[in-house]
Order: C-alpha cells, then structure tokens, then sequence
C-alpha cells in the first residue's frame, strides 16, 4: 500500500485479501489462505502470514491478538477503499471525467435493461441531491 495524500492504494495480492475478509468478516490467516487457494491459485501459508503481517505494518489491516490465533480484520470500510481506488482510476485513465468512463463501460459491454434501469434511477437519486 502506497499513502498518497492519506489515500490507501493496496497491491492486487493486498486487495484479494481485503476482498476475502470484506466478504467473510474477521478471520485468521489460515482462513484467509485456505480461500486463496480455493479462489485464486496455490498459495503458501508463510506467504499469507508475511503478507497480512505487512498489511497490519501499513495500516490496511488490524489484528486482535486476544486469543490463541490471531483475527485480522480490515482497517478500513471497503466503500473507503473502493472510492478512493475507483477516484485514482478515473483520474488517471479519465482526466477525472466519470462521464467518459460512464461511456467506456456501457460502449465495451452489453448492458442489461436491468442495469440501465437501476443506472437511471441512481442519476435521478443524484438529481434530486443537488
């Protein structure tokens, strides 16, 4: 994880993590393994252990060390992550325009009526803010 003006920017190997236990809450490293490997790809403990120690080091996350085996836990919401992740890509591929990112994504894939839909309603949510 770089910092950047207080900004939280985990690696893909940090992030496949985080996505583990924003997903199943709370849990000990060799959890957060075992699903690595059920998700991902073969992947060895020690690693996992190294990797989420060094997440605890940065910040991302924290562990409770109250009982035998240690529970890490996000420590941040993962909406925080996400939006701050989601702002640094459109900055930076979108010069800051959600517009043209909005065009991208519906121009590159076939979207639902279903989609469109709940897109619209989220603009009238919006609309209704200001």
């Amino acid at each position: 994880m770089k910092k950047e003006k207080g900004n939280i920017e985990p690696t893909k190997s940090e992030l496949e993590i985080l996505q583990i236990l924003w997903h199943h809450g709370p849990s000990t490293v060799r959890f957060v393994n075992d699903e690595l490997n059920n998700q991902k790809r073969e992947v060895n403990y020690t690693s996992t252990l190294k990797l989420m120690q060094i997440m605890t080091e940065k910040g991302i996350l924290v562990r409770d060390e109250t009982n035998m085996k240690h529970i890490y836990a996000p420590a941040h919401p993962e909406e925080k992550i996400k939006g701050q992740l989601l702002n640094r890509f459109v900055d930076s591929l979108y010069n800051g325009s959600a517009s043209s990112l909005m065009q991208q994504l519906l121009g590159n894939k076939k979207t639902s009526q279903k989609e469109i839909d709940e897109i619209k309603e989220l603009i009238h949510k919006l609309d209704k803010r200001k």
